[in-house]
This record gives structure tokens, sequence and C-alpha cells, in this order.
């Protein structure tokens, strides 16, 4: 983290200078094609491009509402994990490898690469309204390209399907949760997940305290101790987070109801294996394209009838989704699919298999840890069979003293997330890989580290 104190000359003579060159480009562009008619947006685009030039050494970014210093205005560098200074130059040797987010800042390279087609500028008269000329929440056109995206990618159906939108996959899922919970029951439905769950799900079902739902924890107990009467919903997370297996339904009756969350169903962390096809399924933004900020999800629904009851609690918790957001989502859309997406499929494939091959190699010189299995499948996407790549390491201290694996990784400098937390044992941990590329290096050389100084390897 940079301090308010840091001398910023450096990078205020980066903006300067990157100001000028943009200036000099537009006044250039106009004398000589005369095609050019920029008026508001002239100041809002030089100052977008003066401050994505500072380079904060490649460990950091200066962001338009960013941090400032106590001597100017100026935002300064915002530097990544283990980096400090005014550029972010100065490695901390001594810090702790962060693997506990879920940050896809992996992606970012791509958007740098695709800046021009992904920016906006956005003037201040932009949808002031709640609702769009059709008096609804939801952009139609926005809503036809997530219909082209699946429909170019394989990976689900939505024809004859509606779509919602929420803010990330988060509320999308809280609002499922309450459309197909039973109306006037006298005893709450019964939210289940598979061990390793994903923690939210629980955590949003105790922190809301609905009478409408109560969490339940896994199917297989809920199944053995349950009337079969009993109203159930289960989540089925596929791929699953942590873990990344392609997990499926284990309940089944007239009384239960099903969310599939395919937030990672995408051909960076898996093969596609075939056109999803379940009554309710939710997306996400942020595991597609990496902006998690922008907070955009999704959801295709079978039932006209849950669809509307989830349009209901949309309205009534936020009157929808950000016109801005919605509108950003847009933008990055139209820039995925050019070439019929496979430009960022092809980057976030090929990023996330480096890693994971790197990742499983150093593992695999390890007698005390262990890394989750999982058998390749043909991918109708890539139209041949294809590893699993997951968006995390489902880390395993295989020695039995070893009970608290998080605490042993801590001690060797990295961060990730205790098992428990997905309702597993502790001599798990998940490690993300999704994050930057300064996250995973650091994560890489930590990890290097504990594995030789467990076959006796002197570290230099």
């Amino acid at each position: 983290m940079v301090k308010s104190g840091f001398n910023s000359k450096y990078v205020q003579a980066s903006l300067v200078l990157s100001s000028v060159i943009l200036n000099l480009l537009l006044v250039t562009n106009i004398y000589l094609s005369g095609q050019w008619d920029i008026s508001w947006s002239s100041g809002a685009a030089a100052e977008a491009e003066a401050i994505a030039a500072v380079s904060c050494s490649g460990h950091g970014r200066v962001y338009l509402d960013g941090l400032v210093d106590d001597e100017n205005t100026e935002p300064i560098c915002e530097c990544n994990s283990c980096y400090s200074g005014p550029d972010c130059s100065h490695f901390l040797t001594d810090c702790i490898a962060d693997a506990n987010g879920g940050d896809p800042l992996f992606l970012e390279p791509f958007w740098t690469q695709h800046a021009a087609s992904s920016a906006l500028v956005v003037a201040g008269w932009h949808r002031m309204s709640y609702s769009y000329n059709n008096n609804g929440f939801i952009s139609k056109e926005l809503e036809s390209l997530i219909r082209k995206l699946h429909a170019v990618v394989g990976n689900a159906v939505t024809e004859n399907r509606y779509i919602i939108f929420g803010a990330g996959s988060t509320q999308v899922i809280n609002a499922a949760a309450y459309a197909l919970s039973p109306e006037n029951s006298s005893s709450p439905a019964g939210i289940v997940a598979s061990v390793p769950y994903y923690a939210l799900y629980q955590q949003q079902e105790e922190y809301f305290n609905s009478e409408k739902f109560k969490f339940q924890g896994d199917p297989y107990t809920w199944r053995n101790k349950s009337d079969s009467r009993a109203y159930t919903i289960e989540f089925v997370t596929a791929p699953n987070n942590p873990d990344g297996r392609l997990n499926k339904a284990l309940l089944q009756g007239p009384n239960v109801k099903t969310i599939y969350d395919r937030a990672y169903y995408w051909p960076h962390f898996t093969p596609i294996t075939a056109q999803a096809d379940e009554d309710l399924m939710v997306f996400t933004l942020s595991k597609l394209t990496g902006h998690a900020g922008s907070r955009f999800g999704w959801a295709v629904v079978k039932d006209e009838t849950v669809f509307n009851k989830m349009i209901i609690h949309m309205q009534i918790n936020s009157m929808g989704v950000s016109r801005d957001t919605q509108l950003r989502a847009f933008k990055l859309l139209k820039t995925a699919l050019k070439g019929e997406g496979r430009e960022l499929f092809d980057f976030a494939s090929q990023t996330m298999k480096t890693r994971w091959e790197i990742l499983s190699s150093v593992i695999s010189l390890s007698k005390r840890f262990s890394l989750q299995k999982i058998n390749p499948e043909y991918c109708i996407f890539y139209n041949k069979v294809r590893e699993f790549s997951p968006a995390y390491a489902w880390v395993k201290c295989e020695r039995e003293e070893d009970k608290d694996c998080y605490a042993v990784l801590q001690a060797a400098k990295i961060t990730g997330r205790a098992g428990n937390a997905f309702g597993a044992e502790d001599h798990y941990v998940r490690l993300s890989l999704i994050r930057s590329q300064d996250d995973f290096d650091i994560l890489i050389e930590r990890l290097n580290k504990l594995v030789l100084e467990e076959n006796g390897a002197k570290i230099i």
C-alpha cells in the first residue's frame, strides 16, 4: 500500500506527458482529416488516457477515483500485493502470498490490449431515469448479447427462457432462493449443497435469517434425516467452487427445486461438455470477463412464474441493476464476442492452463500436499478433449499431524481459505489461481520453497 507521504513527482510527470501527447494526437487528427468532431468528450478521453498511461512499474495501477497524496490532488499508484513505493517498484520480500480472494485479475492484460474497444465515455445525462423506455429495469440489447454469448460458447440453452439481471451472482442467487421457496408454509425450505460447497450459500441464508428457508448443509445428510415431503432447494455448483468438479444434483422429487450455479462454466476453467439446460442457471460477469467490481450477474430461467417472482424481488431489493453497470457489461460483451469470442477465451484458457501446469508441477514433487484430480473431457467449444484448469487449487495436507492445513501454509507465508469455510475438513485449503500475475508468481515462489524444504533441499 502506498502511503500518502510518498513523493509523487514521477507519477505527476507521467500524467502531464500523457495528457500532452493525447491532446496533440487529437489536434493532429482533426487538422489532417477534418472528420473528427469531438466536443464535450475530449476532456474525459484525455483524462482517461493520461491515467491509463502511467505504468506504476507494471506492479500497480492509477485510477481516476484512486488514492491521492497529501501534496496534491493527482491520483497516485495503487500497488499490487507485495509491492510499494511511489511507482510500485519496491518488492516487499517478507510479504505474505495472497491466494485467498477470487479477484479474477488474470484477465487484466487482455483488457489492456483491448482498451479502445472496451472503453466507455458516458455523458452526465446518461440514463438518469429509474427505468428504460419500456418501464423495465433490463437492457434488451444487453439481454440479446447474453443470448448470443451463450449460443457462441454453447454452454447454456437460452431459447424460450427468461433472463434476469442482478448485482453479481450473489444477488441473483438470493432472489432465486426467495422465488423457489414455498409460500404460506409452516416450515422453511431446506437449503442444501454438496461438500465442499461455496461458503456464500450458507453465509447468505444465515445472515438474512429468513423464515422462508434455512441452510441445512450436505444433501446426503438432509436426505437421510428429512421427511420426503419436506421442501428442499439444492444448490449445484458446476464447476464447483472450490474443487472445480462438474457437480450434479443429488436430490429428486416433487418438493425438490434446484439452482445451478454456473459461474465458472466458461472455457477458461473447464471443458464445455454440453449445453446446460437446467430450470434455473446463474452466471456472472466477474468470472467471464474478470470485472468483479462491476457487480453484474444474470440467471437463465425456464419457468415464467419463478422469473416473475425474481423480478419482484429485484424491484423491491434494489430497483434492478445500475444502468451504468449494464452499459459497461454491454460494451465488454461486445468486445468479448468479436471473432466469435475466440480471442478472449483463447487468452483466458491459455493463461489458466499455464498456471495450472506450473502449480501441478510444483505440488507433484511433494508427498506432504496433493491437488484435486479431474479427468479430461471432450469440449464442444474447442472440439477436442481438454484438461480442466480450475480457478482454485483444492490443496490437501496429507500428513496426519497437519490437521490445520491453513495454519501450515500460513506459516510458509501463504494465505488461502480454510476447508471449514466450505463445510470440509481442515486438512484442505483453497488457493486462488485467478488473481494478478504478481500474486500467482509469489504464490508459486512460496510453494516451491515449502516443497524444497520438505525434500531436504537447501534454500539459497
